[in-house]
C-alpha cells in the first residue's frame, strides 16, 4: 500500500474512534470552560508563559481538540488543529464554539497540511501517540519546518518507543508478539482499540476498520527533525505515561523504564 492509502485507512479508523470523543463532549467542554488543561506533568515545563510568546500554536493530529484548546487555556492567542479525521474535527469545533476560543480546524493529512499556514507558527505541538500513525517521519519533519516561523519552536511529547514494545495485558515486561521489535520498519495492521482507551464501541473487533501503525525509534525522530533543518535544543525521557497502557502492571515497575519523552527543536532565524 502507498502511504496515502495507509493514511486514509487510518482516517477511517479514527472516524470510528471519534464516537468515544462524541460521548464525553459535554464533560470535556465543562472541563475546558473551567480553565482545565489536559497535559501530563512533564509537559508544563515546556509550555510555560505561552501568553508572552505564542501568537499561534499549531497542533498536528489534534483529534478531538481538547489538548489544542488546552494550549489556548494556557495562553496561546490562537490555536490551529490539523487532523485527518473530519469526525474528530467536528467534535473539536463544537468545543471551541462553546468556549468562544480563537481556533481554526483544518481537515488534512498532516503530510499535506495547507501551505497558507507556512511560516505562521510560534509553536508546533504534537505527540501523545501521534507519530505512530505517520508513515513518513522525514516528510512529517519537513511539514513542521515549513509551518514554523523562523525562531519558532517544535515541542513533541510522545510515547517512548521502548514503552511500545510490551504486551498491554501482562503484569510484567513481556515483549508483545507483534509490537515487540524496536527496529521493525514495517507498518503493523490491527483493528479495534484497547479497553483502557476507546474500547470496543459496542461491536466486535472484526467489525472495526483496519488501522496501521509504524514504530519509529528515538533516533528516527531526532534525525528527521535535524534533517529537516531544525536545531534540537533538548531531549528528555520521562517515567510518566499519558494513558493507562498496561493496567495489570505495578506502576512502580512500569516507571523503571521510560514511558514518554520530550523533544524541543527550533527553526533557525
Amino acid at each position: 500500500m502507498r502511504i496515502e492509502e495507509i493514511h486514509q485507512a487510518n482516517r477511517a479508523g479514527w472516524n470510528e474512534g471519534a464516537q468515544a470523543y462524541e460521548d464525553d463532549l459535554q464533560e470535556r467542554i465543562e472541563f475546558l470552560r473551567g480553565g482545565g488543561t489536559n497535559f501530563c506533568p512533564p509537559e508544563y515545563a515546556y509550555l510555560k508563559n505561552l501568553k508572552s510568546w505564542c501568537r499561534r500554536a499549531i497542533h498536528l493530529q489534534c483529534a478531538g481538540g481538547t489538548d489544542t484548546l488546552s494550549l489556548w487555556n494556557l495562553g496561546a492567542h490562537e490555536v490551529v488543529g490539523v487532523d485527518i479525521s473530519e469526525r474528530m474535527l467536528a467534535v473539536a469545533a463544537q468545543k471551541s464554539e462553546a468556549l468562544g476560543a480563537k481556533a481554526r480546524w483544518v481537515h488534512s493529512d498532516v503530510l499535506e497540511t495547507p501551505h497558507d499556514l507556512d511560516d505562521t507558527a510560534d509553536l508546533v505541538y504534537t505527540g501523545r501517540g501521534a507519530l505512530c500513525w505517520i508513515m513518513d517521519i522525514e516528510a512529517w519533519a519537513g511539514v513542521v519546518f515549513r509551518l514554523l516561523k523562523p525562531g519558532g519552536r517544535l515541542y513533541i511529547f510522545e510515547g517512548h518507543p521502548v514503552a511500545n514494545l510490551w504486551s498491554l495485558e501482562a503484569d510484567h515486561f513481556e515483549l508483545d508478539p507483534d509490537y515487540g521489535d524496536y527496529f521493525n520498519k514495517e507498518p503493523l495492521a490491527d483493528a479495534g482499540w484497547p479497553d483502557t482507551y476507546i474500547g470496543d464501541l459496542g461491536r466486535p473487533k472484526a467489525e472495526h476498520a483496519t488501522k496501521y501503525e509504524r514504530q519509529w525509534t528515538l533516533g528516527d525522530v531526532v534525525n528527521a527533525v535535524i534533517g529537516a533543518g531544525m536545531t534540537v535544543k533538548r531531549l528528555e525521557e520521562h517515567p510518566d505515561s499519558f494513558w493507562n497502557s498496561q493496567p495489570n502492571m505495578n506502576p512502580d515497575l512500569l516507571r523503571r523504564l521510560p514511558q514518554t519523552f520530550s523533544l524541543v527543536a527550533v527553526r533557525p532565524l
